[in-house]
């Protein structure tokens, strides 16, 4: 089983202290079985502060990232020499110093100042959140910082935004991991979006919607039932009963973006659910996901994750030799 270790610091926040144990602890094979083991560890073992009105206890101290396959380091406001010098603690470093070679580590939000400062950092992107971005990229230039995205996955150094951010990584890690139905699956049980792609700009400004009867929810439903299909605005309009311009304005106020920014979305989504759990050629993903063509599916894979659909595929499907379609 994989093991996870979150590593947690004086001041500690409590919502980023408890993502990975509720996602990764959601997160079960075929026969119910636990996927990963989640562990909590601080640097001496005892109590730890955290950014609340209280105090938590736990069973580990830092001997228990040596035994990491993953290390998740929650946010903190208590940086101390961290954050002003990007120098660490000497306790500190040699925690980080029991981490094995070729261990995943993870930090959210904050906690990127703790892997900079170790220089795990050093000419790797990476984020933070968005109002510690330029004070981190001037306490550590060699960073390559980008604070407009959710996350960052740099193969075995993972870095998020703030808050929620730190969802959006972990359920990556999991999809990363063991694929779409078991993250989705995980987002269930969490009630929370089972994909927000870590390129999405960790601001978004939506308006509130304005107070209606008349919503585009039974549109966007029926839509979702017929992504193979053109699906053009007029039509989208016309099943919700609304002028073209009313359907476009309410569907922004409710969605954040536009109807054919959505389905553009969702294709993807249905095309790589498709891609990991399907043995349909990539000509048929376009296909049922709506892009018609393999041209256009991977124009817009590649835009969004940056990956063409057969290598998409083999990250999550290992497969035999398999030749792939020119352009594709």
């Amino acid at each position: 089983m994989h093991r996870i270790v979150v590593f947690a610091l004086d001041g500690v926040i409590p919502f980023e202290l408890g993502i990975p144990a509720r996602i990764f602890g959601a997160a079960k094979g075929p026969d119910g079985e636990s996927l990963y083991e989640v562990i909590t560890c601080t640097v001496d073992g005892g109590p730890i502060r955290t950014d609340a009105d209280f105090s938590i206890a736990v069973e580990h101290g830092a001997e228990a990232l040596a035994g990491a396959d993953t290390v998740v380091i929650p946010a903190t406001h208590r940086l101390g020499p961290i954050s002003r010098e990007g120098r660490l603690p000497e306790p500190l470093a040699e925690a980080i110093a029991r981490i094995r070679p070729g261990t995943r580590l993870v930090s959210i939000c904050t906690a990127a100042y703790v892997l900079a400062a170790a220089g795990l950092l050093d000419s790797r992107p990476a984020t933070t959140h968005w109002s510690h971005a330029e004070p981190f990229q001037m306490l550590f230039p060699q960073v390559k910082v980008n604070p407009n995205v959710l996350f960052v996955d740099d193969g075995d150094v993972l870095t998020s935004a703030g808050v929620a951010a730190g969802v959006d990584l972990c359920l990556h890690i999991v999809r990363r991991d063991h694929g779409s139905e078991t993250a989705n699956s995980v987002a269930r049980r969490c009630v929370v979006p089972p994909w927000r792609d870590g390129g999405q700009a960790q601001f978004i400004e939506r308006p509130i919607p304005e107070e209606s009867t008349a919503t585009t929810a039974a549109t966007r439903a029926w839509a979702l039932e017929r992504l193979h299909l053109p699906l053009p605005l007029a039509e989208l309009a016309a099943h919700s009963r609304m002028s073209r311009r009313t359907f476009t304005r309410r569907f922004r106020d409710e969605m954040g973006v536009s109807p054919g920014q959505w389905l553009i979305l969702q294709r993807l989504e249905l095309a790589r659910r498709l891609l990991e759990a399907s043995d349909l050629p990539v000509d048929g993903v376009a296909l049922r996901a709506g892009f018609g063509t393999a041209a256009s599916l991977r124009q817009h894979l590649h835009a969004a994750i940056g990956v063409s659909p057969m290598a998409y595929r083999r990250t999550f499907r290992p497969m035999g030799p398999e030749l792939e379609p020119a352009g594709v």
